[in-house]
């Protein structure tokens, strides 16, 4: 396994993304990092690190553990911006499939390419992710977004408060992170994926253990982000969530894409059996 990125580091020692006091979601070209991921400094000076990182590609993606597979040739391309959204019943691979597009896992066989780049250190160092169980360092949640800002050399106290203004703990700034309640957590998750300004940011069932408020809060900030040309892969259970959010839809059964299309298309009418079994609320009946 490689090196994780900064999405591994940021849940191991926090570190999230943070943009700018005017604009806090917006999207850097040069470099992003993992909400709860690995984080190493990103380089500054690789060519690349303004290309764009669409479109992502796998190509006969396996990953077996313990000898049992749980990827089966994966093949699969996105290259619109907007949130994609990665649903599937339980079992299905959805979040081992998010850690080997972000470069946690390596796959047993085939590959993952973003712009025809392996996920390596630079691409990772370009992404983020926010994982369902939030993982805080024992510091207020200010120092948490700014432990993620050192990462990347980009300390920008406006910023900071903007995010955490944006999340709704701007009156819990000095507040030790881990004190906080499940929901602020969580929030504060988010808060430190941005505070890198990812290009990429991966979303694993984050809101799945929230109350609404903070629920509605997530959705609201990973909708602007989205808008602001961060390409975000959420997966969830929740049909109505993925209804409120997604533009595509990936449909996952048993370790194979079942189907990838429009969400307007899935929810009206997916093409799969074991997709509409899923929608219709029946067993996964492939």
């Amino acid at each position: 396994m490689s090196s994780p990125s900064r999405t591994a580091r940021a849940e191991a020692e926090p570190s999230e993304a943070a943009p700018s006091p005017a604009t806090p979601f917006q999207a850097t070209p040069s470099h992003a990092t993992e909400a709860g991921a690995t984080a190493s400094r990103p380089s500054t000076s690789h060519p690349a690190a303004s290309a764009p990182l669409l479109p992502l590609v796998t190509e006969r993606l396996t990953l077996a553990i313990n000898d049992k597979a749980l990827l089966r040739g994966v093949n699969l391309t996105i290259d619109d911006p907007g949130i994609t959204v990665i649903m599937g019943p339980n079992g299905a691979g959805k979040s081992l499939m998010l850690r080997v597009l972000h470069g946690l896992l390596l796959p047993t066989t085939g590959v993952v390419t973003w712009a025809g780049r392996p996920p390596d250190d630079d691409v990772r160092h370009r992404q983020a992710m926010v994982f369902q169980r939030p993982v805080l360092l024992r510091r207020s949640a200010r120092a948490n977004l700014r432990f993620a800002q050192d990462v990347v050399g980009e300390r920008d106290d406006a910023r900071t408060d903007a995010l955490l203004d944006a999340v709704r703990l701007g009156d819990r700034a000095e507040s030790p992170a881990r004190k906080l309640s499940g929901g602020e957590q969580q929030r504060l998750s988010l808060a430190r994926a941005l505070a890198t300004r990812p290009d990429v940011l991966f979303l694993d069932e984050a809101t799945a253990s929230l109350d609404p408020y903070s629920t509605r809060i997530i959705e609201e900030i990973v909708r602007e982000t989205a808008g602001r040309g961060t390409k975000v892969i959420f997966v969830t259970h929740n049909l109505h969530q993925a209804e409120r959010l997604a533009d595509d839809v990936v449909f996952l059964s048993r370790g194979k894409v079942a189907e990838h299309t429009a969400a307007s298309q899935f929810f009206a009418q997916p093409s799969s059996s074991a997709a509409n079994a899923y929608v219709t609320g029946r067993l996964d009946e492939d």
